[in-house]
């Protein structure tokens, strides 16, 4: 049997629900002073500078970007294999005293979003730290929250939850897949 495929988010409803995103993230920090984003590594890196994009068509300023490669700070770092890939990590700008707003594709058990936590501590320390995910499919295994969301998605254990950028896919698209019932 083949597993069940449904698009939550086309190519239009991704564009609108990263817009509503941009201003979510402008309005809860008050404005865009201090405002920095940090996405981790890759596609929340991709999300962010489209967020960071209609920020600056609609308020006019440039936010600071970042990216996070959260590969050696990951706690299961010893199943991943003896020569993971690690990506880049760049902050090029200080981020004490900043409000930051890590941005990533899909929340999950939370422990991406802690070792994104634990990396940027070694960057400094930020005023206040928010997290931004195009997708909450619930299951955490950690205490984490997002601060804002794009979309909810009730997915089920085993189920996956893709969000395809088209800088990095070819195609902008969120899919939610499951596994079929016996």
């Amino acid at each position: 049997m083949t597993p069940s495929r449904s698009v939550v988010l086309n190519a239009r409803a991704l564009e609108r629900t990263l817009a509503r995103m941009a201003d979510e993230i402008v309005e809860q920090n008050d404005g865009t002073d201090d405002l920095v984003l940090v996405g981790i590594q890759r596609r929340g890196v991709h999300v962010a500078q489209r967020i960071a994009a209609v920020i600056a068509a609609r308020e006019g300023v440039e936010v600071p970007r970042g990216a996070l490669d959260i590969t050696l700070y990951r706690d299961d770092l010893q199943t991943v294999g003896p020569r993971p890939i690690v990506g880049r990590t760049d902050i090029p700008m200080a981020i004490e005293g900043k409000s930051v707003v890590i941005v990533d594709d899909v929340l999950f058990t939370g422990r991406t979003v802690r070792a994104a936590l634990n990396e940027l501590a070694d960057f400094g320390r930020p005023a206040r730290v928010r997290l931004a995910v195009v997708i909450d499919r619930g299951g955490r295994e950690l205490p984490i929250q997002p601060d804002v969301v794009g979309k909810y998605v009730e997915a089920q254990a085993g189920a996956r939850v893709d969000v395809f950028v088209l800088e990095q896919d070819g195609r902008d698209e969120v899919v939610l897949e499951t596994e079929p019932v016996a």
